[in-house]
């Protein structure tokens, strides 16, 4: 009886330590990311946000971050980052503050801008340089010769929108064509090389400038803005990672870098050509740590 006792006393001795250890931790989750470095990037899928993103995860990388990337429709990308629970932290890609103007008004309120990319984006309708109009105005008279098809990218860019909108404004007697960045790139480039009339949403910084022989058709409404692309994170990404969040607001790119950038990720690849951009400027990104 005195053993059973004594060992009744030991279990209640053993409960009571686990239920009081219990309580001292309640209360001191730890926060996303605490005491690990690690980053969880968003982008999505147009030339230059890939070459942001991939540089950021070459340079990170290199200084001890674990980095995740997960590729996500613009509007996704928006909405996940806004959660309080989100499993991203930061997007590299924002197009503020006028074609991506909807998602912000939507979710600005829980988000951060951090840092500015690239600034002086531009957007608007693109044709080869050998196509002898000049202005969306133009578009109509000639539409036998374009297919009456615009060739657009994703139904979720602000450029799709704005798309719409010149649509509507200029009257054109036009389809929108809605595929992806690549496939846009494709169809532009196929028909340059036979020589055909084409016409693009497109948007500066890209890859396909540096390419091609390409001009903006003159857009004498106004529907396409100017925008910089803007770094944005969840709330409190700064405080659980002050020294990632440090680079980001430095993060920036003149254009010229940009595209010697993209050219060395359609080169090499999207890990391979930023490794070897950042090997090759290691002294300018690693400054943004500091």
């Amino acid at each position: 009886m005195l053993k059973l006792r004594n060992l009744g006393i030991l279990l209640v001795s053993v409960l009571l330590t686990v239920s009081v250890s219990s309580c001292n931790n309640s209360g001191k989750k730890k926060g996303k990311s605490e005491n690990k470095k690690e980053v969880n990037i968003f982008y999505p899928n147009w030339a230059e946000g890939v070459a942001f993103t991939y540089l950021a995860k070459a340079a990170l990388e290199a200084d001890g971050f674990e980095v995740n990337l997960t590729n996500l429709a613009p509007g996704l990308i928006y909405g996940e980052l806004s959660k309080d629970d989100s499993k991203g932290d930061v997007c590299l890609d924002a197009w503020l503050p006028n074609t991506h103007k909807d998602y912000w008004a939507d979710y600005g309120d829980k988000l951060v801008k951090i840092g500015e990319a690239f600034t002086g984006a531009t957007t608007g309708l693109v044709v080869p340089a050998y196509v002898t109009i000049n202005s969306i105005e133009e578009l109509n008279a000639n539409k036998d010769k374009f297919s009456s098809e615009i060739i657009g990218v994703g139904g979720g860019a602000g450029i799709h929108a704005n798309t719409i909108k010149a649509i509507d404004a200029y009257e054109l007697d036009f389809e929108q064509i809605t595929s992806s960045g690549p496939a846009m790139v494709a169809s532009l480039e196929k028909a340059i090389r036979d020589e055909e009339w084409v016409v693009v949403t497109g948007w500066k910084p890209h890859f396909k400038w540096v390419r091609n022989d390409l001009k903006y058709l003159d857009d004498p409404k106004g529907i396409f803005p100017k925008d910089v692309l803007t770094i944005i994170s969840r709330r409190g990404f700064a405080k659980d990672q002050p020294e990632a969040a440090t680079f980001f607001k430095n993060f920036s790119l003149e254009e010229g870098q940009l595209y010697e950038l993209m050219t060395a990720i359609a080169d090499n690849g999207e890990e391979a050509g930023a490794a070897k951009w950042y090997k090759a400027n290691k002294v300018l990104v690693d400054s943004w740590m500091k």
